[in-house]
């Protein structure tokens, strides 16, 4: 016996979610089917509003509710000093250790030979753009500390190292780690204690 097929549809779109086999968009269909007709509206309504409200920063390239974001317009941020990272979590985990004060660009990933993924795939010649044009000074990388963390960051070394001061964050956080699940004391501590890439 086949499932309806509106219940089909939805277990085959919550499987497309990243860790989420079969078996699991099933567990979660039957969840969401059990709960009642308020609960599963307000659900829809809220995965209709992110393509409604929620837009892209044309400056960082955060997802925000506002084009610039209220980071880039804040005047009380260094305009100077730029963070690179890999994605929104990630500037959530640095901006809630409240140790830095400067602006953000999102590379959107991470360069992965095994996935296929390289340059082109990646907003850096966007950010190239942005470093011409804004009087950007340092640069912090803080990219996870995997293969493709590593690989990014020796890339983008290589590319701006002779534009602009390149720093990357301490070495505190444990190698193969990924920045949003790392905790606020030891993210703001590799943040502090930057160094330079020589």
């Amino acid at each position: 016996m086949k499932y309806p097929q509106a219940l089909q549809n939805l277990i085959d779109h919550l499987s497309n979610f990243p860790s989420v086999g079969p078996k699991t968009a099933e567990r979660y269909a039957f969840h969401i089917l059990k709960q009642n007709p308020e609960k599963t509206h307000n659900l829809a309504q809220a995965i209709n509003e992110l393509s409604e409200k929620i837009i892209i920063c044309h400056s960082c390239l955060a997802v925000a509710e506002n084009d610039p974001c209220s980071i880039c317009i804040d005047k009380n941020r260094r305009s100077e000093v730029l963070c690179i990272i890999e994605d929104i979590q990630d500037l959530i985990a640095i901006e809630n250790t409240k140790q830095y004060n400067g602006r953000y660009f999102i590379l959107g990933g991470l360069l992965n030979t095994i996935n296929e993924i390289g340059p082109k795939d990646l907003n850096i010649e966007k950010l190239t753009k942005k470093i011409k044009t804004e009087n950007i000074k340092e640069i912090i990388l803080a990219l996870n500390f995997t293969l493709e963390g590593e690989t990014t960051a020796l890339y983008l070394n290589k590319l701006l190292k002779d534009h602009l001061k390149i720093t990357r964050l301490a070495k505190g956080l444990p190698a193969g780690s990924n920045l949003e699940y790392a905790d606020e004391l030891t993210l703001g501590s590799a943040l502090k204690y930057r160094s330079e890439i020589n």
